[in-house]
């Protein structure tokens, strides 16, 4: 048995799944984001499970993660969000779908099409209506449907998104609202035009938030896996993922000692600090350490101390009547990752998504 492993509980997924549905009105489609393995997840087992579950669509961010979809077995749409030019051969010989998103990226991919000899390739174009990060901002509106009706016989277009900037903030009310106007003022445009176009523009908060606003399909990433930006939502939410470890040793030290490298924490009264293998090569950074983040023995918070190290990173269990080789519960179903993540400044998207190959993965089914 391996000391440190992950569990990923695929009952849990299908509950997050299944609540995140109740939310939406029964037409509305559903696509999953399984970028980054799953967010840590592991793309296979999760995709696998949720194309089971009912998803219509799979979401990814780069062609890679989309050929590793088609090479496990995932025959449904997958809309690849942030498609390279040198990678375009290889999306159409998987048969995903590319988020077009300017106007040099479209006519490179015209005119790959057209080296291949395509017809009505499947696309879906990604407006900016706010975010700023990638999308037709308003100015080419015009253009952009010239170029589909012009390019008809090349490309079908089976999509049209946006996102939104602050779904998960009604501070933002405002904003968000500003940015639903601008998606519907893009529907308007291209709806009559392509009636069969899926149009999406929600995320998880979104559709908690905005739920009059499903369009015809909503989005799903990180709640999918048990967390969002709202701890209302997180209530609702089972964690798919459990990081496991032991404690190796305990070194009982006097005031004055020195912990870990560079002597970053210097003992002001007698302590038992444990050592347990995981490390900043697994995924767990420097980010943490001295104090910040902890994990839970014997259900009690244990916190990093020094600076985490390759493969170690040592606690401070002064307070907890433990031994080498007790179990340590880094994340999961009372051990959540947000809480992990912001008591180190960041949050659970980063350190999930880091989790290193390294951890061996056990698959709980049910």
């Amino acid at each position: 048995m391996k000391s440190t492993y992950l569990e990923i509980n695929l009952s849990n997924l299908k509950h997050n799944y299944n609540h995140i549905r109740s939310f939406l009105n029964p037409e509305t489609k559903f696509l999953a984001v399984v970028k980054a393995n799953g967010y840590g997840n592991g793309s296979r087992e999760v995709s696998k499970c949720l194309s089971e579950s009912g998803v219509d669509y799979f979401g990814v961010a780069y062609v890679r993660e989309g050929v590793e979809l088609r090479n496990q077995g995932i025959k449904k749409p997958i809309l690849v969000f942030h498609p390279q030019l040198e990678n375009l051969q290889e999306l159409i010989n998987y048969n995903l779908e590319p988020s077009i998103y300017s106007l040099n990226f479209f006519n490179n991919f015209l005119s790959i099409l057209k080296s291949n000899n395509k017809k009505l390739y499947p696309i879906q174009i990604n407006f900016n209506t706010g975010l700023n990060r990638l999308g037709f901002s308003e100015k080419h509106y015009n253009e952009v449907i010239n170029k589909l009706n012009k390019n008809n016989s090349l490309v079908k277009l089976k999509g049209v998104y946006s996102h939104l900037a602050s779904s998960d903030d009604l501070g933002e009310d405002h904003f968000n609202m500003s940015q639903i106007t601008k998606f519907e003022k893009i529907t308007g445009l291209i709806k009559p035009i392509f009636p069969n176009a899926i149009f999406h523009l929600l995320n998880t908060s979104g559709v908690m938030n905005y739920k009059n606003y499903q369009f015809d399909m909503v989005r799903a990433g990180i709640s999918l896996y048990g967390y969002s930006n709202d701890n209302e939502i997180d209530k609702f939410l089972k964690p798919v993922l459990t990081l496991k470890t032991i404690i190796s040793q305990i070194h009982k030290i006097k005031k004055g000692d020195s912990v870990g490298y560079n002597r970053s924490l210097i003992a002001k009264k007698n302590m038992s600090i444990a050592t347990i293998p995981l490390g900043h090569s697994y995924g767990i950074t420097r980010i943490y350490g001295n104090g910040k983040g902890y994990v839970y023995v014997k259900g009690k918070k244990a916190f990093v101390v020094g600076n985490v190290c390759m493969d170690m990173l040592m606690l401070d269990v002064s307070a907890i009547e433990c031994k080498e080789g007790d179990e340590v519960v880094v994340v999961g179903e009372n051990a959540s990752a947000e809480a992990l993540a912001n008591s180190a400044g960041t949050i659970s998207y980063e350190l999930l998504t880091g989790l290193s190959d390294r951890i061996t993965r056990r698959v709980i089914v049910g």
